[in-house]
């Protein structure tokens, strides 16, 4: 291991010329006295994991604090080691970077989906205060990928299913090709083991004919471009397992129908060469329609630039390329790295105008201070990190990049919160517009307000960002709150009226600051707001602020420290700590949400609702989103609980027959009975069906769900 060490510290001082080589071996020596004989899921010695993501750090080219923590990373989470002993051996900026990957272990939460949550939460807040946080988790997860077969199938499944859906997408964000290539690569072998097998054993069998096509156009390329007088180095590859997979899933073709296997890569002096070698390659080939790309004159929003076309090859193979200069390629392939100096003492800081190509880590820290669920904030990052982009223009010619199905209220959400608030309506090319209306590339937008505008909550049904979501429910909880302290305030005054008591002069002496503390609430404007929502009964406050004029306070009873809807809640469903358990449905006052359909064993909340009890939706249900936090209830499923809920699976497939026959066995398989079907085509290749059922719980839907996306030609299944 020692060998190792000197090697990583060889790559470091090969771009870091001064890096201090003893650092790096005190951290070594320290990493291996702490996780002692430690020993990994493998039967490997432990070091062995921060040994390789040290290697994987200095691949990236990261700075010796960097490296440094990645032979630190898992110290305080698995040994008895402490943040202040890594803050006092190798200084605070290490300390910072490994607390930054350090999962909450200690903290007790209701789920394994919570804690996962917040630890991504947490990594988030780390991350938009210093990249290399996340450079770190993703080198982290990246070895863990590469030993994943020598843990339980569950766990495997678990963590590839987390790296495809937000590691994976965070690589690309950041630039990093290679990794997010061998990220994806690695999560489709363990998530889909059938399909990796079919399709690398077809790979395989014409590997050895297309390396040698390969190599003669790369020769031909190299002649082609020379003989116009441009100096460019030509290369070529076979594209990734996963990008195979993923163009057979969205074409619905089968491996032989999958005609661009090959892509090139024409690497020039300067922009201009770029542009003419493109012409030339056009002009000796026919370029495939609605295959060009100018990622030049637009860059994606990780910084990535490139011309892309695909021609029609000798034989009539088609043929990718990507067209760019040597600087353009050292930013495709080292991502942040290239785009981001180091600054004295130590770690990264934006490069000038580079910073503005990472503008979304700011977004991401400003999202999370406005999403307080955890598990909600991951879901928004993931869908943000997952969509296609579309590329708009503003009224002055800047180019603002946001997700697919973006719509004008996002791109005013985008510029500035007053302009989101006050959208009334959008120019889109110079043409007025819905605000529903779906963003194109190469749209110019221009935003029309009106004062008298307000958000609504029809907005939260067709904005797509994160950003645009999270302020509009933020003016929405608002405003439910400033409702809810005018109702309480007359709610008050009334019972204070009633027992012959100034509300004023409660007010005056500080009482309603004492109830609301009582009740462990923030402040009087609180109280009056629980009392407003229905958790707390105005004479509940009138007795408490009244037994403190007599000569002895006393206690209020339990019962009066809640409303009566919370007692009869309680009463009704059973109470267990501050939880409520659901053992039943359809009781008087706890009900299950028709609009998301809980099972047991789903993660839930739920929300007190004036006149309608306590009603249970699934943690994530759009409409939870619309309901203020404050009117949030701990829920528990009860074990005993055997309740047969409706859910609905809409499943994406290719448009032919017998598909419905397999699918239908997978129910029939399981005992369960479909009670309603209805299908449509949305393409002459694809076709959408929605089947209606009851089922017992979470564990059961999740096996059949598994099960459904197994299935040749089922390419989605979602839970509506």
């Amino acid at each position: 291991m020692e060998r190792a060490v000197e090697g990583i510290i060889g790559v470091v001082r090969g771009y870091l010329p001064d890096a201090d080589g003893e650092a790096i071996r005190r951290a070594f020596r320290f990493s291996q006295a702490r996780h002692g004989v430690q020993k990994r899921s493998s039967g490997e010695p432990y070091l062995v994991h921060p040994l390789s993501v040290a290697q994987i750090i200095g691949q990236m080219r990261l700075d010796v604090p960097s490296v440094l923590a990645a032979f630190l990373h898992d110290c305080v989470e698995d040994t008895a080691t402490s943040l202040e002993e890594i803050k006092g051996q190798f200084g605070d900026d290490v300390a910072f970077l490994v607390d930054g990957v350090t999962k909450l272990s200690k903290v007790e939460y209701t789920s394994k989906a919570a804690r996962q949550a917040e630890n991504f939460r947490k990594m988030l807040v780390a991350m938009a205060r210093d990249i290399r946080v996340l450079l770190l988790k993703l080198a982290d997860r990246l070895h863990n990928a590469r030993t994943l077969e020598h843990l339980s199938e569950e766990r495997r499944e678990r963590i590839a299913r987390e790296t495809l859906d937000v590691y994976a997408p965070l690589a690309n964000r950041l630039g990093i090709d290679w990794l997010k290539g061998e990220l994806e690569d690695l999560s489709f072998r363990y998530l889909q083991p059938a399909e990796w097998s079919d399709l690398s054993v077809r790979v395989e069998k014409t590997r050895k004919q297309r390396e040698r096509f390969i190599q003669e156009m790369t020769r031909t390329l190299a002649e082609l471009v020379a003989a116009h007088g441009l100096r460019a180095t030509v290369t070529g590859r076979l594209k990734r397992m996963f990008s195979i997979h993923e163009k057979m899933r969205r074409q619905h073709i089968e491996f032989e129908q999958v005609f661009d296997l090959l892509g090139f890569r024409v690497i020039c002096d300067t922009v201009a060469e770029c542009y003419t070698a493109l012409g030339v390659i056009h002009s000796q080939w026919t370029p495939v329609p609605g295959r060009f790309k100018d990622h030049i004159g637009i860059p994606k929003q990780n910084g990535y630039q490139s011309l892309h076309t695909t021609v029609m090859g000798p034989r009539g193979i088609r043929m990718e390329l990507q067209i760019r200069t040597h600087e353009m390629h050292k930013i495709a392939v080292e991502g942040i790295a290239a785009h981001w100096m180091y600054k004295e003492g130590g770690g990264l800081a934006p490069g000038g105008k580079d910073a503005e190509r990472f503008r979304w880590l700011h977004q991401i820290w400003e999202l999370q201070k406005d999403v307080r669920d955890p598990t909600e904030l991951m879901d928004a990052v993931k869908g943000d990190l997952f969509s296609d982009e579309v590329y708009v223009f503003t009224p002055a010619g800047q180019v603002q990049v946001f997700p697919k199905g973006a719509t004008p209220v996002d791109f005013a959400y985008s510029i500035h919160t007053d302009l989101g608030h006050h959208c009334s309506g959008a120019r889109v090319n110079g043409a007025i517009v819905p605000l529903r209306y779906e963003l194109r590339s190469g749209d110019s937008v221009e935003i029309l307000t009106n004062p008298q505008q307000k958000p609504n909550k029809d907005w939260l049904d067709f904005v797509v960002t994160s950003r645009a979501r999270a302020k509009i429910r933020s003016y929405l909880h608002a405003e439910q709150r400033k409702r809810s302290q005018e109702l309480g305030q007359e709610m008050l005054e009334k019972e204070f009226r009633k027992a012959g008591v100034s509300l004023a002069k409660a007010e005056k002496h500080g009482d309603l600051e004492r109830v609301a503390k009582e009740h462990r609430l923030g402040s009087r404007d609180e109280l009056i707001q629980a009392v407003g929502y229905g958790k707390i009964d105005g004479r509940t406050v009138v007795q408490e602020v009244v037994g403190s004029d007599g000569e002895e306070e006393k206690e209020p009873p339990a019962e009066l420290r809640e409303s009566k809807l919370l007692q009869l809640v309680r009463r009704v469903a059973g109470l267990d700590s501050a939880s409520i358990k659901i053992d039943t449905v359809d009781d008087l006052l706890v009900r299950l949400a028709h609009c998301c359909n809980p099972v047991p064993g789903d993660d839930v909340v739920g929300f007190v609702s004036r006149g309608r009890g306590l009603m249970v939706h699934r943690r994530g249900c759009p409409r939870t989103l619309e309901l203020d936090p404050d009117r949030r209830v701990s829920v528990s499923w009860d074990s005993k609980a055997k309740l047969d809920r409706p859910v609905t699976l809409r499943i994406t497939t290719a448009h032919r027959p017998g598909i419905l026959t397999a699918i239908s066995q997978a129910f029939s398989d399981r005992n369960i009975n479909i009670s309603q079907v209805h299908a449509k085509p949305t393409s002459e290749e694809e076709a959408e069906t929605a089947f209606t059922f009851n089922i017992a719980g979470a564990d059961k839907l999740q096996e059949l769900t598994r099960a459904l996306e197994k299935l040749p030609g089922v390419t989605a299944v979602v839970r509506v």
